[in-house]
């Protein structure tokens, strides 16, 4: 969603097809539309739909970045009945991520217009600044985010995108949302973040780099700090968000193309989840939620044609990350 700021009927499950080129040919599935969720905003010239994560009531919640105010940004999907309705709004927020709390179970939303992280009930209600301010002398860029465990909080801060400098940061927020760290920096427009299926360490993109780096967030031997795990070939498109399924397999969603990329831990390309060629008005594929317990998945797919939910059949079952962020 960064370069996109700094600038309906289900008709099937997701089907394979192998590409031809030997050994290392990966497959290409493809998402089938789910339904129509918005259209392009007079106000705005855009919409833009990032986040979606699934709440307890087994409805999907997704936001809508460039909604102006008044409009919905904070949106919620029953995918059974393809239905959907306004959570939240406001007359400043630029919303680009949305995770439930493990600690608190609100739903946590990053501003990236203002460089805080608010959050909300999960029904939309009694809104709260979680955090606001300078993190070492600079406010933040706050694009995802991604919970461990115990209810701290992880944040891709993409300082430095505008002026296209590698000041990227990941940034840690205590639960209270009072001690806050810095873990790393010099990173390139810090996009998705998420954690690996043992809380480990966490995943992240960066999106003028078109790699996806490894964080070790607990110490192990022979661990030294972060390192290039993938790069990927992107094209005209960026990296975006991240998500991880039951068997840590990644979820690269890619800005500028209205597809994701999928890799297994060790950085092996896996396949390519795209939508179907005679869709237009699509340009890109930000996000995704997978149902917990489940296979089903959820890309939220946006453009001058409107913003949509697709779903295909993802590798594995659905963790909490694989769920938002």
């Amino acid at each position: 969603m960064l370069a996109a700021l700094g600038a309906l009927a289900l008709t099937g499950c997701g089907s394979d097809r192998h590409t031809p080129g030997g050994p290392a040919a990966h497959r290409t599935v493809t998402a089938h539309q789910l339904m129509r969720l918005t259209t392009v905003h007079e106000e705005t010239g855009m919409t833009l739909l990032e986040g979606p994560v699934f709440g307890e009531d087994g409805r999907l919640t997704v936001v809508d970045v460039t909604a102006p105010a008044g409009e919905p940004k904070v949106l919620r999907v029953d995918v059974r009945k393809k239905t959907v309705r306004k959570v939240f709004t406001d007359d400043r927020g630029a919303y680009t991520s949305a995770q439930f709390s493990p600690y608190d179970g609100r739903l946590y939303l990053s501003d990236f217009a203002h460089g805080e992280i608010v959050s909300l009930a999960p029904d939309g209600s009694d809104r709260r600044t979680f955090f606001t301010g300078e993190v070492d002398g600079a406010r933040m860029r706050p694009d995802d985010i991604a919970f461990d465990r115990d209810g701290n909080l992880y944040v891709s801060d993409s300082l430095g995108l505008s002026e296209g400098e590698k000041r990227g940061r990941v940034v840690r927020v205590g639960r209270d949302g009072e001690e806050v760290t810095v873990l790393a920096d010099g990173l390139a427009a810090t996009n998705g973040i998420s954690f690996d299926v043992d809380y480990r360490g966490l995943w992240i993109s960066e999106l003028t780099e078109n790699r996806i780096s490894y964080l070790p967030v607990v110490q192990r031997a022979g661990t030294t700090g972060r390192h290039t795990a993938v790069r990927v070939d992107g094209g005209i498109a960026q990296t975006d968000s991240i998500a991880v399924d039951a068997d840590g397999n990644l979820y690269q969603a890619l800005h500028g193309r209205p597809a994701m990329a999928v890799y297994d831990r060790y950085g092996e390309r896996l396949a390519t989840v795209e939508v179907p060629a005679r869709a237009e008005g699509l340009e890109s594929a930000t996000n995704v939620a997978i149902t917990p317990g489940g296979t089903k998945a959820y890309m939220t797919v946006s453009g001058p044609a409107g913003g949509y939910l697709y779903t295909f059949d993802a590798f594995a079952e659905g963790i909490r990350q694989s769920n938002g962020g």
